[in-house]
């Protein structure tokens, strides 16, 4: 059973450090961002002969890696990818980053975000079709360079015109010859930052996802790639060579801020934990209850819980205890599991619950299978009433820039009103925060904010065809689309 969550965005990660073990720091980069992606991890190394070496797999960046893996990984330069699939599926061929040759050297590239015109792009590269070795949008944007470069242009002329024709999201880490290239897509609705090793400036960079990917190794934090802007980043120079490719409003994901980006990574000057706590404030002036105690769903929900119970006043507790030492499985449980109630990653505390009235807060409810089982595991620890609040509005819309959450028809908003939400999950009352409420708690323009899954207002135009399945690009899907067209 899917989780009752909106699914993972990638993470990317690039270190350019002559002299330092820059598979070992991307190794711990990728770590860090795991949060992003389980489905597979990648590393791609340039050596001193500007050869690439690749190790990507299947797994978890600790299955994927051992020491000895890293240590055949040498080099100055080195890209990452942690992968969750949203366009393509969960197969090694999809893994990252890519590697393609050109007329000038190698290069090798990771992508976070999703393309809307992958189809029309995979269609326009006709001519390459027999080459391509996976179903992602990701690799189109590499042959977009490839084919770029080898008409001519350099590095930077090819990655600026291969962004060209990208519609979408794309944070991009890009190792080439001429060193490492960062960009983000015009609107920025994908997170990437920059930082350098050391005490100096010495032309050791990182580039991360996130901000907490350079904290894990050390590296401080310089600022974000801007939305529309390319950044060069050349062995041996102090400063990198940074320029906007394109000049578009910006429209950063908001469940980054709400969910998926670690509650230690920064945005906008502070850490995502302050931002949280701020949303369930602001939670708790919106829909006040009288309850007894205030716990939050493990992870995501435990700092807006904190905030919710500082501001009502009603106590703070751990009822629900998160198994941290299980990743994603794929493993199903029997049906006799299922209904013995076997409880993987959350359990509750009946010495904490029993007897009480609970409020219990959560970032989201996409598709309300979970959240029902969850009450539920409530109710039968002995909590006499449960209040679910959640710190985000409802999800009505699917996205469709990086984040799998479904076709509408599967989305429990879409489908029924806040009553009849109330009634399938079993509590006794459900409220959500509203969009302004949301908005207003970052410490940024309320309108730089993609809020496209809360009222369908999508930033970038798409076919029709693009919300049909993120398996477009697989045999089946392209057929059914030439089907379309005839």
């Amino acid at each position: 059973m899917r989780p009752d969550k909106p699914e993972e965005a990638c993470g990317v990660y690039a270190v350019l450090a002559p002299g330092q073990p820059v598979a070992n720091l991307t190794y711990f980069g990728l770590y860090a961002l795991q949060h992003r992606g389980q489905e597979s991890a990648g590393i791609a190394v340039f050596d001193a002969e500007r050869k690439v070496r690749l190790h990507k797999d299947m797994g978890l960046v600790s299955q994927v890696f051992d020491q000895a893996v890293l240590e055949r990984l040498t080099g100055d330069l080195a890209i990452g990818h942690n992968r969750y699939s949203t366009t393509g599926s969960s197969k090694v061929c999809n893994a990252q980053p890519v590697v393609l040759n050109t007329r000038i050297g190698p290069f090798a590239l990771a992508h976070n975000g999703n393309l809307v015109n992958a189809a029309e792009l995979r269609h326009d590269l006709a001519s390459i079709a027999s080459e391509l070795t996976s179903t992602t949008d990701s690799e189109l944007i590499a042959f977009a360079i490839q084919q770029a470069v080898n008409r001519g242009l350099d590095w930077d002329g090819a990655i600026r015109a291969a962004a060209e024709c990208c519609r979408g999201a794309f944070s991009l880490v890009i190792g080439t010859t001429d060193g490492l290239f960062a960009l983000r897509d015009g609107h920025g609705i994908r997170p990437l930052v920059f930082g350098h090793i050391g005490e100096t400036q010495q032309a050791q960079w990182v580039v991360s996802s996130e901000s907490c990917g350079l904290d894990i190794i050390g590296a401080a934090f310089d600022g974000d790639v801007e939305p529309g802007e390319i950044i060069h980043f050349r062995p041996g120079q102090a400063e990198p060579s940074r320029s906007r490719w394109c000049e578009q409003p910006t429209k950063l994901c908001v469940f980054e801020m709400i969910y998926f980006a670690r509650p230690d990574s920064r945005f906008f000057g502070e850490s995502l934990y302050s931002y949280r706590v701020r949303i369930g404030e602001a939670l708790a002036r919106e829909t006040p209850v009288e309850a007894d105690i205030v716990i939050g769903v493990p992870d995501s929900g435990i700092p807006a819980a904190i905030g919710y119970s500082q501001l009502s006043g009603i106590p703070f507790a751990d009822g629900l205890i998160k198994n941290r030492y299980v990743g994603r499985t794929f493993i199903q449980p029997t049906q006799a599991m299922r209904e013995a109630g076997i409880r993987v990653k959350l359990n509750p505390l009946p010495d904490v619950l029993a007897g009480k009235r609970v409020v219990v807060i959560d970032d989201s409810i996409v598709r309300g299978t979970t959240s029902r089982k969850l009450v539920q595991a409530l109710r039968d620890a002995g909590a006499t009433e449960v209040h679910m609040r959640i710190s985000s509005p409802p999800v009505t819309h699917p996205c469709f820039y990086g984040i799998d959450t479904d076709t509408q028809d599967q989305l429990i908003a879409a489908r029924l009103t806040l009553e009849e939400i109330a009634a399938h999950l079993g509590v006794d009352s459900l409220a959500y925060l509203s969009k302004q409420g949301m908005v207003d708690a970052a410490h940024a323009n309320s309108a730089h904010f993609c809020t496209a899954c809360f009222d369908g207002a999508y930033p970038i135009e798409m076919d029709e065809q693009v919300s049909s399945s993120k398996l477009m690009l697989e045999p089946a899907g392209i057929a059914a689309k030439v089907l379309q067209k005839l």
